[in-house]
């Protein structure tokens, strides 16, 4: 899968990273990244999470809370919606969904008692259609 970059003032370290997770094509934790790239622009692991926090900011990648991973974003362009990561138990895929109704129900849950969300993860593990085929 290519994702274009949106963004021509990313920084060399930032498209360093981009490139490394668009050619891994499967989320990647930091020390991964880290491994794969050039150890002379990449010292040590919090040059690394330092970027990948710029990537997020940028909308071009996203952190995935319970596997300590990013992955690129499928579509940047969803500043309104939640993404939805679909994770399979069994080869480790990760698929991107959007639903802005799932979104609207989550964001408005927690206004009832005065709280205001500022952002929402939503992970939902299970067998990909590749595994399912195979069991």
């Amino acid at each position: 899968m290519t994702i274009s970059i949106d963004h021509p003032k990313l920084t060399q370290k930032q498209t360093m990273v981009f490139e490394a997770m668009q050619a891994a094509q499967q989320p990647l934790g930091a020390y991964a990244l880290l491994n794969m790239l050039n150890k002379k622009e990449f010292k040590a692991p919090p040059q690394v999470y330092r970027t990948l926090d710029q990537l997020v900011e940028l909308k071009l990648v996203h952190r995935l809370e319970s596997l300590n991973a990013w992955m690129l974003c499928c579509d940047h362009h969803h500043d309104a919606e939640a993404p939805i990561f679909a994770i399979c138990n069994d080869c480790g895929s990760v698929t991107e969904h959007l639903d802005k109704t799932i979104t609207n129900r989550i964001t408005n849950l927690p206004s009832n008692d005065g709280f205001t969300p500022n952002r929402s993860v939503i992970e939902i593990y299970g067998q990909c259609y590749d595994c399912n085929q195979r069991s």
